[in-house]
């Protein structure tokens, strides 16, 4: 709690982050970077050039910023399917407790957050709140804000699972290379050839969500955070603070059968058949993408072509499903507005730099058994600041990769230790909770003091599990 108030009074707007973040960088550049300067160019104008520069500047994370987009967008629809919101209502009257509410609810929201870290944000949420609701009803007391804490639990996992934006973006060349700067992919480039290939042609999920390392991490917390709900569930009748308490929106009902449909766009507004006209490729498209390339070079494009068809499908008509599709969309300003700040970062960090000098200072003070951790803990600190995967990874990548390559340390563990500590630290910065909060009606500082003991003991486990990878 006392982390909680601490936050709450320093903290800004993730947006005004960007910004301060924005600057800092620019003044490190002019500080301590080596640019390569045209003849009638200074030091300012270069800076300034590379930040609005088309490929590597503003405007370098146009097509990414719309991959994850998607990915809230079409996790939020599925969500809001009447298969899942039925699952949500049957799950909401087993526990009768505080205890086995946020045990349960952690479980799902994680398992849940592993598929899609939109789809567990959502159910999280909406299973958080029903439960609520249910202990309510039935006369059973229940500290509300530690269910909402265990809701957000699939923002401590996701970037290990099957929407975790680094290793997606890293199983195909063009994907990186929309990404990562020209001098990082030459060094991909390099290590491919060292192996024996012509050149850098994706990095496959075997080696990195579903390595040994992610498969231990993963399923560690898995069993670690609902244990730890349990533990942090009050005992004392008087600590409890029910649903009652909180000013939760009534959920939207869906309204009458609608009346037989007396033109064609009504028809077709609400015909199942034009749903299948779109899901139907989508899937057979995903199947043959499979067979010809392998599930381990699955990325971002099909895992949102998969959840865009499983939505459809879930609806029913394409009405019902865009309807679901515009709710979720007002989550995505965050990422519409924030994402070319990165580029902007990342262009004056390439023109400047200091993507080399810092990969070349994290190589000095570290070993190839360090290295990761200090990777994952500059992660975990960058995400304060920096509160997106796909964004993070776009500025932090390069130098993760870039110390790798300087120690001789795996690619894929350096994608996995960054990606550990970005959601690791979703605990404490509420970025991503906003959709929660709203869908339950508490505020950041009322779960982010649960947060923040979990935070702590999941990172002990995700150390634990670079420093045995590296003694491997």
């Amino acid at each position: 709690l006392a982390l909680s108030r601490l936050f709450e009074k320093t903290a800004p707007d993730p947006f005004v982050i960007a910004i301060l973040l924005m600057l800092v960088t620019a003044a490190l550049a002019l500080l301590f970077g080596d640019f390569d300067l045209a003849t009638d160019e200074n030091r300012v104008i270069a800076l300034i050039n590379a930040w609005q520069d088309d490929s590597d500047g503003l405007w370098r994370f146009l097509a990414f910023g719309m991959q994850m987009c998607l990915i809230l967008v079409t996790g939020h629809a599925l969500a809001a399917t009447r298969p899942v919101q039925a699952a949500i209502g049957a799950m909401a009257d087993r526990p009768s407790s505080t205890a086995g509410a946020a045990a349960m609810i952690a479980v799902i929201a994680v398992l849940a957050g592993l598929i899609n870290w939109g789809l567990g944000l959502i159910v999280g949420a909406l299973l958080a709140r029903d439960v609520g609701r249910s202990l309510a009803r039935r006369g059973i007391r229940a500290h509300y804000p530690l269910l909402c804490a265990a809701g957000y639990s699939a923002m401590l996992v996701w970037h290990g699972g099957l929407s975790g934006s680094a290793p997606l973006t890293m199983t195909t060349r063009g994907d990186a290379q929309g990404v990562l700067p020209e001098q990082t992919v030459d060094r991909l480039d390099e290590w491919a050839q060292a192996g024996g290939a012509e050149q850098f042609a994706g990095i496959g999920l075997e080696q990195t969500l579903f390595s040994g390392l992610n498969l231990f991490v993963t399923a560690g917390l898995l069993v670690l955070v609902p244990i730890l709900y349990v533990l942090l569930a009050p005992r004392d009748e008087s600590s409890m603070r029910p649903i009652e308490e909180y000013n939760v929106i009534e959920p939207a009902r869906e309204g009458a059968a609608h009346a037989k449909p007396s033109s064609v766009p009504e028809w077709l507004d609400r015909s199942p058949v034009i749903v299948w006209l779109l899901a139907a490729p989508l899937l057979i498209g995903l199947g043959l993408y499979v067979s010809a390339h392998g599930a381990g070079s699955i990325g971002l494009n099909q895992v949102n072509a998969t959840m865009l068809a499983l939505g459809l499908i879930g609806h029913g008509s394409p009405r019902r499903y865009m309807d679901a599709v515009s709710d979720g969309a007002r989550g995505c300003a965050g990422i519409l507005i924030q994402f070319p700040l990165y580029g902007g970062i990342m262009g004056m960090m390439i023109a400047a730099g200091l993507i080399s000098m810092l990969a070349r200072g994290f190589t000095a003070i570290g070993t190839e058994t360090t290295i990761p951790v200090l990777s994952f803990l500059a992660a975990a600190v960058t995400n304060l600041f920096v509160p997106s995967g796909g964004g993070q990874w776009g500025v932090q990548g390069p130098v993760a990769l870039e110390t790798g390559f300087d120690a001789g340390i795996d690619p894929a563990v350096m994608i996995m230790a960054v990606a550990y500590g970005d959601q690791l630290t979703n605990m404490l910065q509420p970025f991503w909770a906003l959709p929660l909060l709203a869908i339950t009606g508490v505020r950041a500082r009322d779960i982010v003091g649960y947060t923040a003991v979990i935070m702590g003991a999941a990172g002990l486990w995700m150390v634990l599990g670079l420093v045995l990878r590296a003694m491997i």
